[in-house]
């Protein structure tokens, strides 16, 4: 069957596509796809492979009802109107668990970098401002010890969690929609309210899915509640934080400084200015960026669309009711 795929995906995916017989027309273009393109195009497909932020609401799935299955090639789908692609019967997957290991690991990195300003101790080298060694000068914050709040305590954020337990003995708090009390034994964590998150917590990495109860739920209101010592670290979606709010509360030391790697829009803007603020580590979206988790995530979802092309449930469905 003929399989669409709006990236280039690793090698390891497209081969085993290709070995089960089927034909792929990849989107090598470095612009991104119009809503209208990517619908003609999937229109001429059996499948679809979609790779980022690609909007795939209502209409699309009302236009392309024919699809027999959509793969994603993430965790998070957000961006993909489930109940309009439930009504029409089209199995939609992701990538769930892959990633896990490597997200928690930027996590951590961007908590370090954070707390010792890494980021813009590099820029003072190439700025040609490092003079010499000052006793109060550049100075950071220790991890050791302090409290790490989780905003959304799922696989990528239990892996953070034991990074942090093993390396600062932090003490893990976490909130939920719902408490996990085999996550709580596991990790010595204690639950506690989303008020309470942000007043007792040292770090605060955000590990939750995009929702209309999470969109902008770090704004002005929460980053006043947080300790003036506190750093944000958000690698799961940039519409949790309320942008403007955020770099308000760093430029007025509400809070002691941030490290993302996802912003709102993506990609950000080069004159940004939490490029420019000292307190703020900013990647580029590279959570899964790694050869190991990038060749498992095509592999995932190559065999995800294998399995529909045949007729056969999704291994990673996220809308399991159309194939009840």
């Amino acid at each position: 069957m003929n399989i669409f795929f709006t990236r280039k995906i690793p090698q390891k995916g497209i081969q085993l596509l290709e070995e089960a017989g089927h034909t792929l027309t990849i989107h090598s273009e470095t612009l991104a796809l119009t809503k209208a393109e990517l619908i003609n195009l999937a229109k001429q497909h059996d499948a679809v492979l979609s790779v980022g932020g690609n909007q795939l609401d209502a209409n699309f799935f009302e236009q392309c009802k024919h699809l027999k299955c959509i793969a994603l090639m993430s965790v998070g789908y957000d961006n993909v109107d489930i109940n309009a692609a439930s009504l029409y019967k089209v199995p939609v997957s992701n990538t769930s668990g892959v990633l896990s290991k490597a997200t928690s690991d930027v996590a951590f990195l961007l908590m370090l970098a954070v707390s010792r300003n890494a980021f813009n101790m590099h820029k003072k080298i190439e700025q040609g401002n490092w003079k010499g060694f000052e006793p109060t000068a550049d100075l950071g914050i220790e991890l050791y010890g302090k409290t790490l709040g989780i905003f959304g305590l799922g696989r990528i954020g239990i892996e953070l969690a034991k990074k942090a337990k093993a390396a600062y003995e932090m003490k893990i708090i976490y909130h939920n929609r719902k408490r996990n009390i085999e996550t709580e034994n596991l990790l010595d964590a204690e639950y506690v309210s989303f008020d309470e998150l942000l007043k007792q917590s040292d770090v605060i990495s955000v590990h939750t899915n995009l929702s209309d109860e999470t969109k902008d739920i770090f704004d002005q209101t929460a980053f006043k509640k947080m300790k003036p010592s506190a750093l944000f670290i958000n690698t799961a979606r940039g519409a949790v934080h309320n942008e403007k709010d955020l770099i308000d509360a760093l430029q007025n030391k509400t809070i002691w400084g941030a490290g993302l790697d996802v912003t709102n829009p993506e990609p950000m803007d080069k004159n940004n200015p939490l490029l420019n603020l000292p307190n703020v580590c900013v990647l580029p979206h590279i959570g899964s960026a790694t050869v190991e988790t990038r060749d498992q995530m095509a592999l995932m979802a190559a065999r995800n669309i294998i399995a529909a092309l045949n007729n056969q449930k999704m291994p990673q469905v996220i809308n399991k009711e159309v194939y009840e």
